[in-house]
């Protein structure tokens, strides 16, 4: 198995939250649920956003659009893994983001909620590790660490100082789970 891969990211949007003060795993479920409501209709269209994943994740979260997909004029917008945090040095700030599909990326809708916001991500060359498994904060840090220490080994320049966790599977996938940890290259 390969140590890492080197990615080129396109500039993108992203829909983000930071939640502050709160534990990494806390964070995650809150700004989560932040997210989710906007893409069930919290936002300036009132457009009812679907997850592009596995089959069951959208069975899973089927009954909880069930109530949002009953108006003919709202519209489906795709919101596709992985779910993005953003994790910074000695910081209790964790900014969790949705991936913005490409369909949607000239103008995504804009959130009601103050604490949700549409970013632009520039395009970017990242190191990326993946593992398998149920992530949580202490896994997805330990795996940042081998990651960074790989790179430093091999004299690869990266930002030292924040590194990003990326989750591709519902909590109700239970084999063959997709994590990754990702370092900005500089």
């Amino acid at each position: 198995a390969k140590d890492y891969e080197l990615r080129q990211y396109e500039t993108a949007k992203w829909v983000s939250t930071v939640i502050r003060g709160e534990s990494q795993k806390e964070a995650m479920r809150q700004g989560f649920w932040k997210l989710f409501h906007y893409i069930q209709g919290k936002n300036e269209r009132g457009r009812t956003c679907w997850f592009c994943g596995a089959k069951r994740w959208r069975r899973a979260v089927r009954s909880s659009f069930d109530n949002c997909l009953s108006s003919p004029l709202e519209t489906k917008i795709d919101m596709t893994v992985p779910v993005t945090c953003l994790v910074k040095s000695g910081c209790t700030d964790f900014k969790i983001s949705f991936f913005v599909p490409f369909e949607h990326q000239d103008s995504p809708p804009q959130p009601t909620d103050s604490d949700v916001f549409v970013e632009e991500r520039k395009a970017a060359a990242i190191f990326v590790r993946s593992f398998g498994g149920f992530a949580s904060p202490e896994k997805y840090a330990e795996e940042a660490e081998v990651l960074a220490r790989t790179l430093r080994n091999r004299g690869q320049p990266f930002h030292e100082d924040f590194f990003y966790t990326a989750g591709y599977d519902s909590p109700f996938k239970l084999f063959n789970r997709h994590n990754e940890v990702w370092y900005f290259k500089k």
